[in-house]
């Protein structure tokens, strides 16, 4: 028979299938030898207190052929000769699973994506780390499988009430990543192995008849009589589709523009802006697991911090263990960090954004044009977020001294408004200057995050040290701009033009854009029965 069990363990014990095997016999008073197999269901981490658990589920098989876990097949339709097909604007992962999904129901999805694919879009990230040379369509937040390709590749969500998170990371096992996805509790795949993944579901696209096309961005859209008729490229292509699919990221900054003056309806959306802070990954560590050196069986350590400073939340995001700073911007000019980790988080750093929410009523309510002369605070702008957005980031660049160098300070100097004379060590490859982040930032926003950074070095004790640097500016936590849609996922005004994902406001990460995709493919495919 099959049956689940709960086990609590040490991490020794966990990462060792006969000790493992040993204790599932133990748990159900049997012999080591009538456990013919097991798979893990479910493993987290216990680090409350200085003895760390590891608590693994699994499913085993007793006193029979041990059955493996089961991945639910690929059920893929051709869709060369398909009556129906679906024009998709953007290849992240709601573009990308919104054609899975389409190609189980038998409609053909054309991928549209600005950028290049995985392997040519490498040399623009090299560009960029070292020359200092944005490519506007190239970059970490645009080009084949998105923002979350070379930026990391977290999975974790709590957006379950959205989709199917199995079938989102069953589908990526499929595609190459490691089963342990389907079963850790903070699943990540890494940078250096998302590309090879995004690379095989492009492929399959391709085989089962989908059409994808890089290095070709939506300029414009020919509508008439509520319905877009067909999309206009920056190659001049002229698309048609019985749909379109708007899946453009949160950066697509012209995306929104062309919206705008084509009176679509957009609106502003909060968003999240603040720093990035980085550790010594060992003081972390030494930190979360009450240790002086972290047993090797154990994945370098996170945290998830926050906490409410003037009525508004200041929370760690994205945080990267054994991680590197990376420039996330998308033009020249404007200065964006980002964080990522490699699979085996074996770098020597610990970063996290570290951030606030921003809102149309606090840049209308702050002053903030005082901060920034230019900005036209019109309380019904729906791009007023976004601008505030890019004039943050051109701030942080001027500031760095250009060539994507960014400002820092050390953390207990930021949190005491002083000037560091010197910087820490950083994983960030374009490289530090010395700044007055007090500069850099809006008050309402610096502040903020004084105050909790002192609160999280109560809560953590070594946090809040001068080893620590922070650096600006991460403000794309997620979209400035929400492109609305009705209950049946439609633009309402255009009824086959269907928002999805981040960008459209409707999701956060990997997992939840892929969800987005996924739910959007089905509305499609409702209308055509």
């Amino acid at each position: 028979m099959q049956k689940k069990i709960a086990l609590r363990l040490s991490p020794a014990a966990a990462d060792d299938p006969e000790t493992v095997k040993a204790a599932i016999a133990a748990a159900e008073h049997l012999q080591p030898e009538d456990i013919t197999g097991f798979y893990p269901l479910k493993r987290s981490i216990d680090a409350r207190s200085r003895n760390i658990y590891i608590n693994l589920t699994v499913m085993a098989s007793i006193g029979e052929a041990f059955t493996p876990r089961h991945l639910d097949p690929l059920r893929s339709q051709n869709v060369q000769d398909a009556s129906q097909q679906v024009l998709i604007v953007g290849a992240g992962p709601a573009g990308l699973f919104a054609a899975l999904e389409l190609l189980e129901l038998g409609i053909k999805p054309i991928i549209i994506e600005r950028g290049k694919d995985v392997r040519e879009r490498r040399r623009d990230l090299a560009a960029l780390n070292r020359e200092g040379i944005v490519n506007p369509d190239s970059n970490y937040c645009f080009g084949e499988g998105g923002a979350g390709t070379y930026s990391d590749g977290k999975l974790y969500t709590r957006s379950s009430k959205r989709g199917d998170i199995d079938k989102v990371l069953n589908l990526l096992v499929q595609f190459g990543a490691d089963d342990r996805i389907i079963y850790e509790s903070h699943p990540h795949i890494g940078t250096n192995k998302l590309p090879q993944i995004i690379t095989a579901i492009r492929e399959h696209i391709i085989h089962c008849g989908g059409e994808v096309m890089f290095n070709d961005r939506l300029t414009d859209m020919d509508i008439r009589d509520g319905r877009v008729h067909s999309a206009l490229t920056s190659t001049g292509k002229r698309i048609k589709a019985d749909a379109m699919i708007l899946a453009t990221g949160h950066s697509a900054r012209d995306i929104f523009q062309m919206l705008h003056q084509k009176d679509i309806l957009i609106e502003s959306k909060p968003f999240a802006l603040g720093v990035r802070v980085e550790h010594p990954q060992a003081l972390i560590d030494s930190i979360q697991y009450k240790c002086n050196t972290r047993d090797f069986h154990l994945p370098p350590s996170s945290y998830s911090l926050v906490q409410q400073v003037d009525g508004k939340g200041v929370f760690s995001f994205c945080m990267c263990p054994g991680g590197i700073i990376a420039p996330a911007s998308t033009t020249q000019g404007a200065l964006v960090v980002n964080g990522w980790s490699p699979s085996k988080r074996n770098n020597p750093y610990a970063n996290s954004g570290m951030v606030v929410e921003v809102t149309a009523k606090d840049i209308l309510e702050n002053a903030t044009q005082k901060f920034f002369p230019t900005l036209k605070s019109i309380p019904d702008d729906p791009l007023l977020l976004m601008e505030f957005q890019n004039l943050v980031e051109e701030k942080a660049y001027v500031s760095g001294g250009g060539k994507f160098v960014a400002p820092a300070q050390r953390l207990e100097d930021f949190t005491r408004n002083k000037f560091s004379s010197s910087l820490p060590d950083c994983s960030y490859v374009p490289g530090l200057a010395s700044t007055q982040l007090a500069d850099v930032l809006p008050p309402f926003i610096h502040k903020r995050l004084q105050e909790g950074f002192r609160h999280f070095g109560k809560q953590l004790r070594g946090y809040l040290t001068n080893d620590a640097v922070v650096v600006a500016t991460e403000s794309r936590t997620s979209s400035p701009v929400r492109i609305p849609r009705n209950e049946l996922l439609q633009h309402p005004q255009l009824e086959n033009l269907y928002p999805c994902g981040e960008g459209a406001g409707y999701a956060g990460g990997i997992v939840s854009a892929a969800m987005d995709g996924q739910k959007i493919a089905r509305a499609i495919a409702l209308l055509y029965k």
